[in-house]
C-alpha cells in the first residue's frame, strides 16, 4: 500500500498506466479536449496555455526489456550506470525497439580525497539504493530498507557506484560510458560534500572529457 492507501501495482500494470498517461499528455499538448476512461481517468481536460513545441516525453529504464518497450513510444531514454556491458544492452535494446531519441545516463559516484573515505561514504549514503527493482521498488518503509540492506558490505557498493579517490579513474569510467553512444551524462555524487565534488570534478575531470 502507498501512503495514500492505494496498492502499488505490478510492473505490467505500471507500464500500462504509464502508456495511458503519455497518450493523455500528448493529446493535451496537441490542443485536444481529453476524455479518458481506463487505468487512469481524465474528464474533459484542456491545456489552455501550451508551448510552441510540446516537451519531449522520456522513459526511464534500467533493464533491456523495459528499454526495448520504451523505444516504441518514448522521445528519449533515461537510465543509470550499471556495468558497461549492461548499459550497452540497455542502450542497444532502446535502439532495437525503435528508439531514435537521445539517451541520458545518470552516473552514481563517490569521490573523496582518499579511497577509504570514498568507499565509506558510498556505503553510508547509498546502500539502500542498490537493491534490484524486483525488491527495491516494492519495499514500503524505512525499516524495510534497513533490514534488506543490513548485510550489504562496503565493497559491495563498487558494483553500483563508481568509487574512487582517483579523478583520472573517474574520467576513464565516464569516457567508457560516453563511447556507448550516450548523449548526456549527469553526475550524481552520493556524498554530502557537494562543494568539494563540484570543485574537483570541474577542474580535474570534466576538462579530460572535452
Amino acid at each position: 500500500m502507498g501512503p495514500a492507501g492505494a496498492r502499488w501495482p505490478a510492473k505490467p500494470e505500471r507500464n500500462a498506466r504509464l502508456r495511458e498517461c503519455v497518450q493523455v499528455i500528448r493529446a493535451l499538448f496537441a490542443g485536444e479536449c481529453v476524455d479518458h476512461r481506463g487505468l487512469v481517468t481524465v474528464d474533459r481536460a484542456v491545456l489552455w496555455s501550451r508551448p510552441a513545441q510540446p516537451p519531449p516525453v522520456y522513459a526511464a529504464a534500467v533493464t533491456p526489456e523495459t528499454a526495448r518497450w520504451a523505444g516504441s513510444w518514448a522521445d528519449g531514454l533515461i537510465t543509470i550506470n550499471q556495468g558497461i556491458d549492461r548499459v550497452r544492452q540497455v542502450v542497444d535494446a532502446y535502439r532495437d525497439g525503435g528508439g531514435g531519441g537521445p539517451v541520458l545516463l545518470q552516473v552514481h559516484l563517490s569521490w573523496a580525497a582518499d579511497e577509504e573515505t570514498a568507499l565509506r561514504v558510498a556505503h553510508e549514503q547509498w546502500r539502500t539504493a542498490i537493491l534490484g527493482s524486483d525488491l527495491g521498488w516494492d519495499l514500503a518503509t524505512p525499516d524495510d530498507f534497513a533490514e534488506a540492506t543490513a548485510y550489504v558490505r562496503p565493497e559491495d557498493m563498487r558494483e553500483h557506484v563508481l568509487v574512487s579517490s582517483d579523478t583520472g579513474r573517474h574520467a576513464h569510467w565516464l569516457r567508457e560510458y560516453a563511447d556507448l553512444g550516450v548523449d548526456e551524462i549527469y553526475l550524481h555524487h552520493v556524498g554530502r560534500d557537494q562543494d568539494g565534488f563540484l570543485e574537483v570534478f570541474g577542474s580535474r575531470v570534466l576538462p579530460e572529457l572535452v
